[in-house]
């Protein structure tokens, strides 16, 4: 389907963001300028685990002070409420996004609200120590069960909030986050709903945590993607979400930006590693360019997936030079060296950090690539380098395992 950017797009009213690089999108943003990294050994507050690959972990109460206030004053006891990890995450991001938005939960309950989030494996593979009992014979409390059986964010943040409309979990691997967005804004443009709330989150769990290590992904130290010194991918947690509006209906805020392009394809190559040639990553750009009615020429930054793994750096490299991206046309940047790879949170937040590059006008670099893979074209603009941006649209993307790809096309309006 074909969208009019200037008639149809999807406004972006409010966006929030948690991660191991700050409790809000400007700390976040913050720890980008500065390049700081908090990647370090799993907290005992997560998981024990005798692997010792450091991680980018949120701080213990991942339900901040701030979004707890805000649900207690909105008439939601948060203590009240069975809230795993994931949830804790997304409830945090909600709260920043619905702030700037201008939103009180009082006023979406008389409209039509769609909720899209994506999430790899959210809360459900922190039931062992009842699946072990179980094994055994034993009879554990049936709880955890029940709890997994009502994991479901979306739905949560549904009866929460207490709205109507669409809603829908999208576990497509690392690109969940990327796919709920778009998805969301389809639903905008056919008239489904009048709001929708969307993103990712991901807690980090010890099953996904060891499953990488197994595949032999994860490094020992910091992350640099698309460094010639690469070592492989930090896991990470948190949650992004953005709120979406009708463009008609937001004349009267200040809108952020927009999603001007959405595009989906596989390349089925193998389970975990995408197709060396990026295949799939250049359908999905295709797409999502030939929605937003731009050319390569058009777009001024790229937020790539870039976990540091040499068959992701690679496919993403050839899959850019495919298109005709350039190292002169457009800086290619990845923001995983302050964030980690977050899973199903990873493309929510990096659709919000390339919406505040767009909105700035300039970009920081790779935080960890301090010299770039010779191999891989077009150059990634490395740490410690700032680069103003030729333009207000730009491209966020991501893989993942399975073969799935996913890009945004999106605008950002100046700050």
């Amino acid at each position: 389907m074909s969208i009019s950017a200037q008639k149809n797009s999807p406004i972006i009213t409010g966006t929030g963001c948690i991660c191991a690089a700050g409790q809000n999108t400007a700390a976040v943003t913050t720890s980008l300028h500065a390049a700081t990294v908090n990647c370090a050994p799993i907290p005992d507050y997560l998981f024990s685990s005798d692997l010792t690959f450091p991680a980018f972990t949120v701080q213990q109460e991942a339900l901040t002070r701030e979004a707890y206030n805000f649900f207690l004053e909105q008439g939601v006891d948060p203590s009240a409420l069975v809230c795993n990890r994931t949830l804790q995450l997304t409830l945090t991001a909600l709260t920043e996004a619905l702030q700037q938005a201008g939103y009180h939960l009082s006023d979406l309950r008389n409209r039509r609200v769609g909720i899209a989030l994506g999430t790899t494996v959210g809360c459900t593979f922190n039931n062992e120590d009842y699946y072990i009992a179980w094994k055994k014979d034993q009879k554990p409390d049936i709880d955890p069960v029940f709890h997994y059986l009502d994991s479901n964010p979306a739905l949560r943040l549904q009866k929460i909030m207490d709205v109507e409309g669409p809603c829908l979990v999208i576990t497509n691997a690392c690109a969940s986050g990327t796919d709920a967005i778009g998805v969301g804004s389809r639903w905008l443009q056919d008239d489904l709903c009048d709001i929708v709330i969307t993103g990712g989150a991901d807690e980090l769990s010890r099953i996904a945590y060891h499953g990488f290590a197994g595949l032999m992904l994860t490094a020992n130290t910091p992350c640099r993607p698309f460094s010639a010194d690469r070592e492989g991918l930090n896991l990470g947690e948190g949650a992004g979400v953005l709120i979406l509006e009708k463009q008609y209906e937001s004349k009267k805020k200040k809108a952020l930006g927009s999603v001007r392009g959405y595009g989906s394809a596989g390349d089925a190559h193998h389970p975990t590693a995408p197709h060396p040639e990026g295949r799939g990553m250049q359908q999905a750009l295709a797409v999502a360019l030939g929605e937003a009615k731009t050319t390569v020429e058009d777009i001024a930054y790229i937020n790539s997936h870039g976990t540091g793994t040499p068959s992701n750096d690679r496919a993403e490299s050839a899959a850019l030079a495919g298109l005709g991206f350039t190292a002169d046309n457009c800086p290619v940047v990845s923001t995983k060296g302050v964030t980690g790879h977050t899973l199903g949170a990873a493309g929510a937040i990096e659709a919000i950090l390339t919406l505040e590059a767009l909105r700035q006008g300039s970009t920081m670099g790779t935080i960890g690539c301090k010299a770039v893979d010779p191999q891989l074209h077009p150059a990634v603009l490395i740490e410690r380098e700032e680069r103003p941006l030729n333009g207000k649209v730009g491209i966020s993307q991501s893989l993942a395992f399975g073969g799935g790809n996913a890009a945004l096309v999106l605008e950002g309006y100046p700050a």
